[in-house]
């Protein structure tokens, strides 16, 4: 979960790295660091501090111009955050310099049987990497020391890797953790995301698991798990950096959110051939093979798995089961005879993910991965891969990487149902009307300053307004800290109804006609009970007191719509309280370890 850069080549290095970073940022923000070679004495000065990437540009400010360097952008495993615990690490020596992604599992007892008892001065098990590959290269080459370490590596990692007694080339390794190489006429760049590529790369090559690459200024050298020389592919750059910035907004949360719309045209345009859904038959037939469809996923992607499933059951005649990936990975249930497994991942290196991954593709059941990134782990290890066409997603709280994964997951169960409405002009219509609701939403700013006001908040829902009731807790308590929780409406009664205190914020979701008399009696009883209650509802099922009315849409669209609301209640909820909107704390956007 952390950021990694690195940069060889006849530009300014640091400029590169840090820009790099301050666009990884969402991947790690406890503290950031740089390492830069300086010709004129010959080493590898340091630059490193706990803190954002902005106070690590202010205290390299006086760096020598470098063509050569590393950075790293951190979020805590090992270690408390602090100056000592921030990366890069170096060698006793000071001849190694290492910045890592990703979790060493037996790093204890590495240091125990490899490094002869040597004090440590961080709590971290990157070091116990940086510190073995100088004890290894006193006896062999500085190639042969990386290959001995990492074969005595378990868990995961991305690693750029220094030589002070070879600064012409960086060296980097990857296992489970991701890790691109970017290449242009003005050097190399390898990093964790492809937003850190972009402006520097003409193409790019992802890295596989188990390979080692060395990078000089004229050359690249690719070895595979097998220490055997393979080609390196690359494949053309067609990243669009602008989506990645800003803008005139003053957080990527409010600008995410206002990208909704543009998503779901974006999407009717990747898989639509004028009429014409383009999925392809191999999935359709893996599905049509299939008696139980599993989705794993975790946080907000299993949410959408959540209300996929409801689309999957009312659309088509196929079971489908939803599990946590962390749960699942170790823990699996018993399997059908013939299962089909949809894993569901904004970035595609989801930890937990992986290793069911690993377990499934040992039992050669077959996988289908739903992500943002084509490039990542998970969409090249599959068997099939759904694109949901999001574009960047900085903002650690997902909000329209959500809104793509229920509308890819739609057109999947559109696709295999073989349903006969009219899907792509229901998609129109959706983009439409949330054009219309985000035009003016001045309504929820005000929600979000007078209601809540208490401790914790509560939102309610049947059916898929359940699920949906669980993503806007999720949000909430992601950004503004507010304790809040989604509840199945009829459940109130048995146990929960007894949080309800004076004022206390509740949160009723309404969509789905069978059911919108029993939410609105559930609402009453917390009410009676002195709760604060919003009704938000579809317009067609709507009351005159309710306090958010949105368009009407088809109803196995109305999730999508539903949601929206409830990501700018709790945008403003953190907004009010002076939360970090896009960087909440102790959290960052891709869990790359487990």
């Amino acid at each position: 979960m952390c950021g990694i850069v690195g940069y060889l080549g006849n530009e300014d290095a640091k400029a590169i790295v840090l820009n790099g970073l301050f666009k990884l940022e969402y991947r790690g923000y406890d503290s950031a660091g740089l390492s830069l070679y300086n010709e004129k004495k010959q080493r590898f000065d340091m630059y490193k501090d706990q803190g954002r990437v902005a106070h690590l540009e202010a205290l390299s400010k006086d760096a020598e111009r470098s063509s050569i360097g590393i950075g790293h952008t951190r979020w805590a495993t090992h270690g408390k955050v602090n100056q000592i615990n921030a990366h890069p690490h170096v060698s006793h020596s000071k001849r190694f310099v290492v910045v890592h992604n990703g979790v060493i599992e037996n790093y204890k007892a590495l240091k125990r049987d490899f490094l002869n008892g040597m004090t440590l001065e961080s709590e971290t098990d990157t070091e116990v990497i940086v510190q073995m590959l100088d004890s290894f290269a006193q006896n062999m080459s500085t190639k042969d020391a990386v290959q001995k370490t990492l074969g005595l590596l378990k868990g995961s990692y991305a690693l750029l890797i220094l030589d002070q007694k070879h600064p012409d080339r960086l060296v980097a390794a990857k296992n489970k953790s991701p890790l691109i190489l970017g290449k242009s006429d003005n050097g190399f760049i390898v990093a964790s995301d492809l937003v850190a590529l972009s402006k520097h790369s003409d193409c790019f090559a992802p890295l596989d698991d188990y390979s080692v690459v060395v990078v000089k200024k004229d050359k690249v050298s690719y070895f595979n798990r097998e220490n055997s020389p393979v080609e390196m592919v690359f494949e053309p750059m067609d990243f669009d950096d602008n989506l990645a910035e800003m803008g005139p907004y003053p957080h990527f949360m409010l600008k995410e959110i206002m990208e909704q719309p543009l998503v779901v045209r974006t999407i009717i345009n990747k898989y639509f051939d004028e009429d014409v859904l383009k999925i392809k038959p191999d999935i359709i037939e893996a599905l049509n093979n299939s008696d139980r469809v599993y989705v794993l996923a975790a946080g907000t992607s299993m949410h959408a798995g959540f209300v996929g499933k409801r689309l999957f059951e009312k659309m088509t005649d196929l079971p489908v089961e939803v599990h946590i990936a962390s749960e699942f990975a170790y823990h699996a249930p018993t399997f059908s005879e013939k299962p089909f497994f949809v894993l569901i991942s904004q970035s595609g290196e989801t930890a937990d993910l992986r290793a069911c991954l690993v377990h499934i593709k040992e039992l050669k059941h077959r996988v289908l991965t739903i992500t943002n990134v084509r490039t990542s782990t998970l969409a090249r290890e599959a068997d099939y891969f759904l694109e949901i066409f999001a574009g960047p997603e900085i903002a650690v709280a997902s909000t329209k990487a959500y809104t793509a994964q229920l509308i890819v997951l739609t057109l999947l169960a559109y696709a295999y149902g073989k349903q006969t409405f009219d899907i792509r002009k229901a998609l129109s219509e959706l983009a439409h009307a949330m054009e219309s609701y985000l035009a003016d939403f001045e309504a929820v700013e005000t929600l979000a300053k007078t209601v809540l006001t208490k401790r914790n908040a509560f939102f309610i829902g049947r059916g898929v307004d359940y699920y949906v009731s669980l993503e806007a807790a999720l949000k909430l308590k992601e950004i503004s800290y507010i304790q809040a929780e989604g509840f199945a409406a009829g459940e109130l009664k048995h146990g929960t109804i007894a949080l309800i205190e004076e004022n206390t914020p509740v949160f009723g979701l309404i969509s789905d006609k069978r059911i919108a008399l029993n939410t609105r009696s559930n609402l009453d009883e917390v009410r009676s009970r002195g709760a604060r209650t919003v009704t938000i509802s579809i317009d067609s099922l709507s009351e005159e007191d309710d306090a958010i009315i949105l368009p009407d849409v088809h109803e196995y669209l109305r999730p999508t719509m539903m949601v929206l609301p409830t990501q700018l209640i709790a945008y403003y909820a953190a907004l009010q309280r002076g939360c970090d909107i896009d960087k909440p704390r102790n959290l960052a956007k891709s869990v790359t370890v487990e």
